[in-house]
């Protein structure tokens, strides 16, 4: 059974619920463990108010006992602490309709006015509260499931910010930016210096940079986007297919990555530079000879087992993936994200009832939310490895996948 889920709530109703199907049984889980990657969201430099209101945690209300999945539907609720606030402007019951103060001017690069104009309503708080980035709390809870699932199996999902507003890190000798001899060489090295980070940028002068930058935009009364990287170690090859246009792994992602709030832009690999590099450089030579240097891979009963994988690439342009499917080197994502909407610098719009110009109203926002939206990046392309892997190595059990597992090391190693 394929992985997927549904996540429901506003921003300002009582809570978010996810619910996830296709969950195999035995998979430990506790709520401390999805409450760390809910509090690793709300962290970073630039972030609005909201992030002292509410400290997330989350409720399992289904699909688990005694600290393990069950092969049910896992149920996770995130109460909305800032709830209280506005239970008569967002209750559920009609009789508080009428306390409400209507919302009519769209604010540009929101979903405010196409919106309106789909669902027909004239009360934009119909549209805003959902589109809000506050929805994505809840894919950060089925994306922590997903990467205890992953872990079983020795694979990690990490990520690490490259650019804000125009600061970029990238890698040493290169003249696009302030020169890192960390970015590109060890991607586990790279995300744990992006954990002590504010910015969640592993380097330390880059990052006071990045701050810097935000420091002016604040003070401007503007708002900064930038890129963050995505790696995925420990992926076996032969994850997605060549054979349909929406089993590639790389278009999957791609989808993922594009589904979160305020991302412009996903390159895999190289991405974009292979516009301008001649394919000599591009495409990454296969050499036979040795086994992976990948990370053994957890096996719950018999300890470890390495995948013996004698075809190996000295570079990764391809971001792991080629064909539409792993190829066994480490899954290399970039995303784009554009600066926050919602500026302390209004822009110009105009008041769908009353057709009048004005400056757009201000919510409270963030200043830069890149760094955030890297974690929830790691959410989602974790959320769509566990799928592609249990497509390949499904069960209804942890114990029946990892045999299917391990038959497929076992079959590899004879190449």
């Amino acid at each position: 059974m394929p992985l997927r889920y549904l996540t429901s709530g506003e921003s300002h109703g009582k809570s978010l619920t996810s619910v996830i199907e296709g969950m195999p049984s035995g998979v430990p889980l506790l709520a401390s463990n999805i409450d760390r990657e809910l509090s690793r969201r709300q962290k970073g430099y630039g972030r609005g108010g909201r992030q002292s209101i509410e400290k997330d945690r989350v409720e399992i209300t289904g699909g688990v006992r005694f600290g393990k999945t069950l092969g049910s539907p896992v149920t996770l609720v995130i109460p909305n602490l800032d709830w209280a606030n506005w239970e008569e402007r967002m209750s559920v019951e009609p009789r508080s309709a009428s306390k409400a103060e209507a919302v009519t001017r769209p604010r540009p690069g929101h979903a405010d006015l196409t919106g309106a104009l789909k669902y027909g309503t004239l009360d934009m708080r119909d549209i805003l509260e959902r589109s809000s980035a506050r929805e994505t709390a809840a894919r950060v809870a089925v994306g922590a499931v997903a990467k205890e699932f992953l872990s079983m199996f020795g694979m990690n999902v990490m990520s690490f910010v490259v650019e804000i507003g125009g600061v970029k890190l990238v890698p040493a000798g290169s003249k696009r930016g302030c020169s890192s001899k960390i970015r590109g060489k060890n991607p586990l090295k790279s995300f744990k210096l992006a954990e002590s980070s504010e910015v969640r940028c592993p380097d330390r002068a880059v990052s006071e940079k990045m701050k810097k930058a935000i420091d002016r935009a604040r003070e401007s009364g503007d708002s900064l986007g930038g890129a963050f990287e995505i790696v995925v170690t420990g992926v076996p090859p032969g994850l997605g297919s060549h054979a349909q246009w929406d089993r590639k792994l790389n278009a999957r992602f791609a989808t993922a990555l594009m589904s979160i709030q305020a991302i412009k832009g996903v390159a895999i690999g190289m991405g974009f530079d292979v516009a301008s590099t001649p394919g000599s450089k591009v495409h990454d030579e296969i050499f036979y000879g040795r086994a992976s240097s990948a990370p053994p891979r957890v096996d719950g009963k018999d300890g470890y087992w390495p995948i013996s994988r004698r075809f190996f690439r000295k570079t990764n342009n391809a971001g792991g993936i080629e064909g539409g499917m792993s190829n066994g080197e480490p899954i290399v994502l970039t995303a784009a994200m554009k600066p926050i909407p919602t500026l302390y610098k209004p822009l110009r719009s105009v008041d769908i009832v009353t057709k009048k110009p004005f400056k757009a109203a201000i919510e409270r926002s963030d200043i830069c939310a890149v760094p955030a939206a890297s974690v929830i990046a790691e959410a989602v392309v974790a959320i769509e490895t566990a799928n592609a892997f249990l497509e390949k190595f499904g069960g209804d059990s942890v114990i029946e996948i990892n045999r299917n597992y391990r038959a497929y090391l076992k079959y590899l190693s004879a190449f």
